[in-house]
């Protein structure tokens, strides 16, 4: 199961880079303008759970929408884990 394992590493590290982006254009950091989308790029990782941001208030939406793709990745580790167990029995 090394490309399960593959697979969630890149995902994690996708989201992590993507928090990165977020932070780096919403504070401006390291000289960069500050920009409003910048968090745009948290969006396909957090799908479909993003889709439920509605229902919290408007305050949190931001922290919940870098916090979503959590999901997924446990969700894909949770696969990877139970595919690796499955092939050992």
């Amino acid at each position: 199961m090394r490309l399960c394992k593959i697979i969630v590493g890149l995902f994690g590290l996708l989201w992590l880079l993507a928090i990165a982006i977020l932070l780096i254009g919403q504070f401006g950091l390291f000289g960069q303008e500050r920009d409003p989308l910048a968090g745009v790029f948290l969006i396909p990782l957090g799908f479909p759970w993003n889709r439920f941001i509605d229902i919290a208030p408007e305050a949190s939406w931001p922290w919940l929408a870098t916090a979503i793709p959590l999901i997924n990745l446990l969700l894909l580790w949770s696969i990877c884990r139970f595919l690796g167990n499955r092939n050992t029995k």
